[in-house]
């Protein structure tokens, strides 16, 4: 009797069966430790819910935020050629060298909060498959790939931002949107990098020709992003599952990080209940796909630089939340009078 090929994506799959849920004693551990917090319950709205989140994720009763890192990945696409962004591709490897400088606003951000960071180049000078035409990825490519992300936040860390880089990565989060959620795909694309209306026009046409090109082959999450994703969006998720699995909880950037968490969520769920939203981004659809991901954003600036920028910022109001659960004085500690009933 003979048994099909095992494929590299079932590799996945597996994975993402073995991994961890939330750590339910520790919740309560908070909960029962935030009501004697010299504060009146729920004062302080979601910055307590973000200490349970912490603690659920983590398996500590004492969540912190003691080596927090933001890792940014940085990608090239094919989709370029049609004309989708207002910036040539050669920005991409000019804004490495910039993270590298110390130049960039994701460095400033890092740097005002204490936070880790690291930038991968997932082979810029080598662009991905241009999804109007052919696949952005073989099989094989793109777990590889994901593999490279889960390996990412090897060294150690206890909160993980997500983050990316790469002129094109807008169009193709727009079409891992459009295939995942349906819809017309001019719901899904936005300006970018500041295109203007013509530009905008080539883009939802670039989409709506990958959509179409690819459209036998988009009942499978996992294969929407190897044929419409590109190697920034596959890393993320990679790095994702990997915090799941070391139980490291997880902040999303914007538009095109939440698009390798909508690929998760559409393979279970649950794959994602250890990451929050961490801002709103200007582009537009980002509100629709949060909203279908079941995420409400921490902030809302009205970003949509990318470079994890949103993911950081919203890193020192988690790093706030943990500080406060550990170091706020009890009602005893205090000498203050607690509530009457």
């Amino acid at each position: 009797m003979t048994h099909p090929a095992s494929s590299p994506f079932d590799d996945i799959r597996r994975l993402i069966t073995t991994m961890p849920g939330p750590d339910e004693a520790a919740i309560e551990a908070v909960r029962l430790r935030d009501r004697q917090l010299t504060k009146p319950t729920g004062s302080l709205g979601r910055l307590e819910w973000l200490a349970e989140w912490l603690a659920a994720w983590q398996g500590k009763s004492n969540p912190t935020v003691d080596r927090p890192l933001v890792c940014v990945f940085a990608g090239s696409h094919g989709v370029t050629a049609k004309g989708v962004s207002a910036y040539p591709s050669e920005v991409n490897r000019q804004m490495l060298e910039n993270f590298a400088a110390g130049g960039a606003a994701i460095n400033q951000i890092c740097a005002a909060y204490g936070l880790g960071f690291k930038v991968f180049d997932l082979a810029l000078d080598m662009p991905t498959g241009d999804i109007t035409e052919t696949e952005a990825m073989d099989e094989k490519a793109c777990v590889a790939t994901m593999a490279f992300g889960m390996e990412a936040i090897a060294g150690g860390t206890d909160l993980l931002a997500v983050g990316e880089m790469g002129i094109g990565n807008t169009t193709v989060a727009a079409a891992i949107y459009t295939a995942l959620f349906g819809g017309p795909a001019e719901h899904w694309v936005g300006r970018g990098t500041g295109l203007d209306d013509e530009g905008l026009k080539r883009k939802v046409a670039a989409v709506e020709a990958a959509i179409t090109r690819h459209r036998d082959h988009l009942n499978d999450p996992l294969e929407i992003l190897r044929r419409l994703g590109g190697r920034e969006v596959a890393a993320i998720v990679g790095a994702i599952l990997a915090a799941r699995l070391q139980r490291i909880p997880v902040v999303l950037d914007g538009y095109v990080a939440t698009a390798a968490a909508a690929v998760l969520h559409a393979v279970h769920p649950s794959t994602i209940d250890h990451c929050v939203a961490g801002h709103l981004s200007a582009e537009g659809a980002h509100q629709d796909a949060l909203a279908r991901l079941g995420k409400i954003p921490l902030l809302a600036l009205g970003m949509r630089l990318g470079e994890g920028s949103g993911a950081a910022l919203a890193m020192g109001v988690v790093k706030a939340a943990a500080a406060v659960h550990r170091d706020m004085a009890t009602f005893s500690q205090a000498g203050v009078s607690e509530r009457l009933s």
